[in-house]
């Protein structure tokens, strides 16, 4: 490639035309390949003496930027197919390294993120995943809306100040306009959404209510089967615990006989799993004072039944009786499904290339698949 005859270079800094100073060594910048064939561009790149900068810097290119070996159509190329593959598997089908694979990720990220709109955010939701073994977690944001869903905002660890992070970096004239908030029970979370977010009505997550229920019923079963196995008790108990965890319209006709002859038994785990069950009664409400009602007479049966692992739910739910409410309130239109099963694109993300070793590229990867970023015009589309 060489320049037009008689046109000035662009500085890279200005964006103006400038005077030429000289012409560099000739540099090969990579293109898209064409049937299995690599192509390359190669130019002399030019300096400008540019008078505005009071600088020589070398000229500014369309093709690519800064001093990436990539061109611009091919980094953007490759980011759309590590959006379907791994980033292992997009570099070994176009032959090319893992490490140009995750430059043109970056690049179309960067990109995505100083242009990204976030314009009128409504709902929130707000979890934590594992990343790694040791207990490390990310806080990730998504917004919610009836219409978008996307990740808003990556946290490494789960922290007040990660959290925190988020308010910060979204700026008061977004968050002042959220109206809904879906967390789960963790207290931090509880108070700086109270801080933040004092107008927006705060939705407890369903999911992890049902969750934690479900480990309080485990608890009971697991402690009532060993206890009846020191005592020289018949096993009624074993291999049951999918049997209870698992909804009755989710059990097969085999199960649900299996499930009529254990419910016939007076036993701590059989009443711990009458309640939970009862409990589920609670989402088919639709008006807040009903559901308040029967949330309130749900406790006191449980509060009543002796079972400790089970009152310490009914406690808790108690004490966020309201935010529970709140669920229908916001007329059942916004729940922690969507969040849940934002996660679980998250962790195939993670899954699909093996993991991660740092957090910035963890963190690259997220923004990439369900960020839903803007990304630079290209003159062609390859597929």
């Amino acid at each position: 490639m060489r320049p037009r005859k008689g046109s000035k270079a662009i500085c890279s800094r200005c964006h103006q035309p400038g005077p030429g100073y000289d012409q560099l060594v000739e540099r090969r910048f990579e293109f898209i390949p064409f049937w299995g064939f690599l192509v390359f561009l190669l130019y002399s790149m030019r300096r400008v003496d540019c008078r505005r900068c009071q600088a020589v810097v070398v000229e500014e290119v369309p093709w690519s930027d800064g001093k990436r070996t990539l061109t611009k159509a091919y980094m953007l190329f490759l980011a759309r197919w590590a959006r379907r593959l791994s980033w292992k598997e997009t570099a070994e089908a176009f032959r090319t390294s893992w490490d140009k694979v995750f430059d043109a990720v970056e690049h179309v990220v960067t990109w995505g993120l100083e242009h990204r709109v976030l314009g009128q955010i409504d709902a929130i939701g707000v979890d934590e995943i594992q990343y790694a073994k040791g207990h490390k977690y990310l806080t990730l944001v998504y917004q919610i809306d009836l219409g978008v869903t996307r990740l808003l905002w990556v946290g490494k660890e789960r922290t007040i100040e990660s959290f925190q992070g988020f308010f910060t970096a979204m700026g008061k004239d977004v968050i002042s306009k959220i109206v809904f908030v879906c967390s789960d029970m963790w207290e931090p979370y509880l108070k700086l959404i109270r801080k933040n977010c004092s107008e927006a009505l705060h939705i407890l997550d369903r999911f992890h209510i049902v969750a934690n229920m479900n480990k309080a019923l485990d608890n009971v079963r697991a402690e009532e089967t060993s206890r009846m196995k020191r005592e020289g008790r018949a096993p009624v108990l074993r291999k049951s615990r999918w049997l209870l965890l698992r909804r009755s319209e989710n059990l097969g006709a085999d199960q649900h006989f299996r499930l009529r002859d254990l419910l016939r038994y007076n036993l701590r785990t059989v009443r711990a799993y009458l309640l939970k069950e009862a409990f589920q009664q609670l989402w088919e409400y639709n008006s807040p004072a009903w559901a308040g009602k029967f949330l309130d007479e749900w406790c006191r049966q449980t509060m009543r039944s002796r079972i400790e692992p089970m009152k310490k739910i009914a406690r808790s739910l108690r004490n966020h009786r309201e935010l529970i409410l709140n669920y229908f309130r916001a007329q059942k239109l916004l729940s922690s499904g969507v969040v849940e099963g934002l996660n679980n694109k998250a962790k195939v993300t993670m899954r699909k290339s093996y993991g991660f070793r740092t957090y910035p590229v963890l963190k690259l990867a997220l923004y990439h698949s369900l960020g839903k970023l803007p990304e630079p015009d290209s003159t062609h589309d390859f597929f």
